[in-house]
């Protein structure tokens, strides 16, 4: 166990390289319920989304959802989150668990449109059920079986988990298939349970965390920041180039002259570890430094997400300073596994 926004949080269970191949192979669950979950309705709340938020929120229709960012005005991002359609005048909105405070003020102190934002963290749990076989244990486990094998990316199911009362939305943060799972608080205790006696391994940050850089998958205050671009960590697919939004200049103008640096994926020759912060060197010459940096079990190797010089390519060796020796190592797709649809 450990300390994380508060909240005491599993690091592992049985172990970190074990949870992690249960979720490539069968399906794993972990406790998210530190994670912020905000409720908003209003007849404005539309036109307030679209000014908050990155991406296109008009072409979200009942009952889907959307990856986006909550932008600052000089173009960096406040947070991550994950916005989802209940109809035209109710939204839910999840952040992450490190920024809830900052965003809740941030989103006050943008609302002139008369949105009543509720807070629902408390009184709700959330578990993320993931993998190959998790959307197949689910549908068993609900009278809604076929609902949840039919759900589009992002799509939501209201239906019942071994008799629980849960907002379901297909979504996750380890690259496979799966739900997150939103249910009361007093009913997350039962619903673990049941997903466990089903076969559902229990996992913990340490493997969210592997399976998060296996897939290629952005960690706010690693790739993430207010100070730095988005578009910097590849994410110009979840900004609008048609709407106006807080920071849309700035990041227009980012677009238009190119990026300082980009996200790009560094995997080592050998089972090291890649440190944040480390420096990545082409020959003499500092080209960037390590973002986030995990043992692959998948790929029985180190790897690591690293803001690179621009005119850094996949294929291209470089050498990461680890605690003063140089590790030989080759830029690659940031998107170490990509799972078979």
């Amino acid at each position: 166990m450990a300390g994380f926004a508060g909240y005491d949080m599993p690091i592992q269970y049985t172990g970190i390289i074990a949870e992690a191949k249960a979720v490539r192979e069968g399906a794993g669950m972990f406790d998210v319920s530190h994670m912020a979950r905000l409720s908003l309705t209003g007849d404005r709340v539309l036109e307030y989304l679209e000014w908050i938020t990155t991406n296109d929120v008009s072409k979200l229709t009942d009952g889907t959802g959307q990856y986006s960012l909550l932008p600052n005005d000089q173009g960096g991002a406040v947070d991550d989150i994950i916005v989802y359609r209940i109809h035209a005048t109710n939204f839910r909105m999840v952040v992450n668990a490190s920024n809830h405070i900052k965003d809740l003020a941030w989103m006050k102190l943008q609302n002139s449109f008369g949105v009543t934002i509720e807070d629902l963290t408390d009184e709700t749990a959330m578990i993320a059920v993931q993998g190959p076989k998790a959307v197949a244990i689910l549908a068993s486990m609900s009278p809604d079986g076929g609902a949840f094998e039919s759900a589009p990316a992002f799509g939501i199911v209201n239906s019942t988990v071994a008799e629980i009362p849960v907002f379901a939305a297909r979504s996750g943060y380890t690259g496979e298939d799966g739900y997150e799972l939103i249910c009361a608080a007093r009913d997350a205790d039962k619903l673990w349970t049941a997903l466990k006696d089903h076969g559902v391994v229990e996992c913990g940050l340490g493997s969210r965390d592997v399976l998060r850089v296996e897939a290629g998958l952005p960690l706010y205050g690693h790739e993430l920041d207010d100070e730095r671009s988005p578009l910097e960590a590849g994410l110009g697919w979840v900004i609008s180039k048609t709407k106006t939004f807080i920071g849309s200049e700035p990041m227009a103008q980012v677009r238009a002259q190119g990026v300082e640096s980009k996200l790009m994926g560094v995997r080592l020759n050998g089972k090291r570890l890649p440190m944040q912060g480390a420096q990545i060197f082409s020959g003499d010459h500092a080209v960037g430094g390590v973002s986030s940096g995990i043992y692959s079990p998948l790929l029985e190797c180190g790897v690591a997400f690293a803001f690179l010089h621009p005119s850094c390519k996949e294929g291209d060796a470089v050498e990461i300073d680890m605690r003063g020796k140089k590790e030989p190592a080759v830029v690659v797709n940031k998107r170490f596994y990509k799972r078979q649809k």
